[in-house]
């Protein structure tokens, strides 16, 4: 039995007291209702029987300015095949020409999902994957951070590694060996086996894949900034900067903030690359997450929307090549 049954037979069973006693007022102040409502009622009761005493439905309201069923279907499409943004990046990206020009402000991307039961990125990923993941933690608001000031590209170049784990049929340690831009945001990454910490071979090629990157579109790598790892340490590293002509520079031990930028696109990585990796491959392999880390970034350097201080929505590609080009020297 519904609320609407509920009170029509209330209504039906003040309607017969009233009936019975022959006092209305009587019947009324035992039901607990001021006679003007009894007599509204029994207007269309004369009229047209018993029924009308049946609350009528009524359909809910329709503001004015919520979003059309098809953009809000489009904003879950989007937030599942891409389920490790948040709806402040989904907004931005379906602002852009390739996806539709989808204008929705992120706390209308965020009702949307919360209309699904989407709006928590966990909740997206388990969904993906199959399975009820446990509540993600909440995580306590960020304090005021403050920015590294760079001129051009090439100036200053974050380096790190990122452990990705063992995988099935992989000898050793799966590690990320990363690179940003700190003026443009462009990142490089790569994924190598060692048997167990990173190697200063590897992030020595990496350096010299940065190098030729930022030559090939008019920059030159002036300054690298590293932890104080030994891959980083290695007098093979250093002398691999010196030869490109950069210099190198470390951070204070127990500082990892310092190179904050290549730390966050990290654990962007992470959370929009590898998270739905996993989620969606039953046995993961490096074959596999190589291919998915090359498409990744390909889509984050040409296609993300970036909302950063320096990049103002443009693309890592479109700032590096709409930056100002360097003097001959």
């Amino acid at each position: 039995m519904v609320n609407d049954d509920v009170l029509f037979g209330f209504r039906l069973r003040l309607f017969s007291l009233a009936s019975e006693l022959g006092n209305v007022r009587a019947a009324c102040r035992i039901f607990g209702i001021h006679p003007s409502t009894y007599y509204r009622w029994r207007g269309p009761v004369l009229r047209s029987g018993l029924e009308m005493l049946r609350p009528r439905e009524r359909r809910p309201p329709r503001m004015p300015n919520q979003l059309s069923q098809i953009t809000e279907e489009r904003i879950v499409a989007f937030s599942l095949g891409h389920p490790g943004l948040g709806p402040r990046r989904i907004a931005a990206t379906l602002a852009q020409e390739r996806w539709g020009g989808i204008r929705v402000s992120s706390n209308g991307v965020w009702r949307a999902l919360r209309r699904h039961g989407l709006n928590r990125r966990i909740s997206r990923l388990s969904l993906v994957a199959g399975y009820a993941a446990p509540p993600e933690p909440e995580r306590p608001t960020p304090l005021e951070g403050r920015h590294v000031v760079v001129d051009h590209p090439g100036e200053l170049v974050g380096f790190d590694c990122f452990h990705v784990g063992r995988l099935a049929g992989t000898a050793g340690r799966v590690w990320q060996y990363t690179a940003i831009d700190l003026a443009t945001s462009y990142v490089w990454a790569e994924l190598a086996t060692t048997p167990l910490n990173p190697s200063a071979t590897k992030t020595s090629a990496l350096a010299r894949r940065v190098a030729a990157d930022l030559r090939s579109h008019g920059w030159r790598l002036e300054r690298v900034l590293t932890d104080n790892g030994s891959e980083f340490r290695s007098a093979v590293f250093g002398a691999t900067v010196a030869e490109l002509g950069g210099r190198q520079t470390f951070i204070r031990a127990g500082r990892p903030a310092t190179n904050g930028a290549v730390e966050r696109v990290q654990r962007t990585i992470l959370e929009e690359c590898w998270r739905p990796s996993f989620a969606r491959s039953l046995v993961p392999k490096l074959t596999g997450l190589t291919r998915d880390l090359a498409a990744y970034l390909r889509f984050y350097n040409e296609e993300r929307a970036h909302t950063g201080r320096l990049t103002a929505g443009r693309t890592p590609l479109e700032a590096l090549i709409g930056a100002r080009k360097m003097r001959p020297r």
